[in-house]
């Protein structure tokens, strides 16, 4: 490719890192909207107990973990375009569809269907059989955490995807970091907008409002995405910039273009960079959905906050998560600065990073000072793994050509889920056992015992997840047989 050096290269490629961003903001807005209403406004409504919620945040993570697998692949096959619109389609439809489980209760025990909420609720309050209302309620929420974690799974391998084709290998983990961002700024949201929508105007209109976001993207992304080398706003020199690591290949001896074979999903699971990657989300993705899930209940359980009160620490837990940026730029300064491979240069980044959560072992125990010392805590681990998972997902395209990127962030995405169920569910039950039967352990009781004890769960995940790692995979290896 011959470019005229005096041409200055456009920076298109931003603006598509901008709309990612966007996209990873409403995909967090979409999924907070249950933890921030269900406390206050829902579970008075179905009479939902601790592991009522457990059991449909455990679902959810379930039903994202397996529909990662298959829409990472769904994304490689349609492509990131295609693949990108039916995710976020079908995500606001399932975030739309919470609403209505009012509605379909009543209608459910009375027959009565065609009802406002408004109605539905008092329809409900005159419900003698609580056992009903919280059986049925509860499946019809999971149906709809079913739909929209659907289309969820379909957001980070189609981002990650895009960002491998717009960015090359030493400007990924910032470009990643920065959509990913995204996820703080929906968490950062979430406390100062859906709590007072569900105040004012119902919490069914929370789902609604915020779950109509993603079909406003949906038009955005129809014009302005494109593959960069068609992209009529990508111009030549661009272009060079995001393919250099291409050209560069390209000069070495022994140089054998990417195989237009098409690789399976079996096929992927013959690598140790796969099951590295997969081990790394395991330990780690649990514990931000912990955080996510559970931390308006535990300032509600132990500081007897309401959703409003809460409202402000949690804004500034998730300000505090926004230091994750910093994660991408770390490993571009050890590549740039200290000559480190793009590999090496991640995980020395994820090393340092996974010293950060070991602050929540101590969490608990100064939270008798002042709640403001565990909040601040949970947005300083929260950043450290947000500036982790900027740099977990990168490594996929340092080892794996670009047609298996989004198949393997699927696999990844699948074993973060199955950790995520795990500590969701294991967390409600620990709960309502803990409260239940006033435990003691290590100087507390009840459940704030049970918090401790997550939270030092959550404190150690990275150093193990970083340990297993680098013992799999110890330097740069990209998949070139594939």
């Amino acid at each position: 490719m011959n470019v005229n050096t005096n041409v200055k290269a456009t920076r298109y490629r931003w603006t598509i890192c901008g709309l990612l961003f966007m996209a990873t903001t409403i995909n967090y807005l979409d999924r907070q909207v249950l933890s921030l209403t269900w406390k206050d406004f829902i579970a008075p409504e179905f009479n939902w107990t601790n592991n009522d919620y457990g059991n449909i945040t455990a679902l959810f993570s379930i039903f994202y973990a397996v529909s990662l697998i298959f829409a990472g692949r769904f994304v490689d096959i349609m492509d990131t375009k295609k693949g990108f619109l039916w995710a976020i389609g079908v995500w606001s439809v399932g975030a739309c569809l919470h609403a209505f489980a009012g509605i379909a209760t009543s209608g459910y025990i009375t027959g009565e269907w065609f009802v406002g909420f408004a109605e539905a609720k008092e329809i409900i309050s005159t419900v003698n059989d609580t056992g009903l209302v919280i059986s049925v309620s509860v499946t019809l929420f999971i149906f709809a955490r079913f739909v929209l974690a659907l289309g969820e799974a379909g957001n980070f391998p189609a981002a990650i995807k895009a960002t491998a084709e717009y960015f090359p290998k030493k400007d990924r983990a910032f470009s990643t970091s920065i959509f990913n961002a995204g996820a703080t700024v929906g968490a950062l949201a979430a406390p100062i907008t859906i709590p007072f929508i569900a105040e004012a105007y119902g919490w069914e209109m929370a789902f609604i409002v915020i779950g109509a976001l993603g079909f406003v993207w949906m038009g955005f992304w129809v014009f302005m995405y494109d593959k960069p080398e068609k992209h009529k706003k990508v111009n030549p020199a661009e272009l060079e910039y995001i393919q250099q690591d291409e050209i560069e290949d390209r000069k070495l001896e022994g140089y054998v273009p990417e195989s237009t074979k098409k690789t399976s999903l079996a096929d992927c699971f013959k690598y140790k960079q796969t099951w590295a990657f997969a081990f790394g989300k395991f330990m780690t993705d649990g514990v931000w959905w912990f955080f996510l899930f559970w931390t308006p209940a535990y300032l509600s359980s132990v500081y007897g906050m309401d959703s409003t009160e809460a409202a402000f620490p949690l804004f500034i837990l998730y300000l505090i998560t926004l230091l994750s940026i910093i994660g991408g730029w770390l490993p571009t300064y050890f590549v740039d600065k200290k000559g480190m491979n793009p590999y090496a240069g991640r995980m020395r980044a994820m090393l340092i990073f996974a010293f950060f959560p070991l602050l929540a072992l101590v969490a608990q125990p100064l939270g008798h000072f002042t709640y403001w010392i565990p909040v601040i805590i949970i947005g300083i681990a929260g950043a450290a793994h947000q500036a982790w998972s900027a740099n977990i997902f990168t490594t996929v395209g340092d080892m794996f050509p670009k047609k298996a990127i989004a198949t393997v962030t699927g696999i990844g995405g699948l074993a973060g889920g199955i950790g995520s169920t795990l500590i969701n569910k294991g967390s409600g039950l620990l709960f309502d056992f803990s409260a239940e039967s006033n435990m003691k352990f290590m100087g507390f009781e009840g459940i704030e015992a049970g918090y401790f004890i997550i939270f030092s769960i959550c404190a150690v995940c990275y150093l193990i997840g970083w340990s297993v790692m680098k013992t799999l995979v110890p330097k740069y290896s990209p998949i070139t047989d594939m």
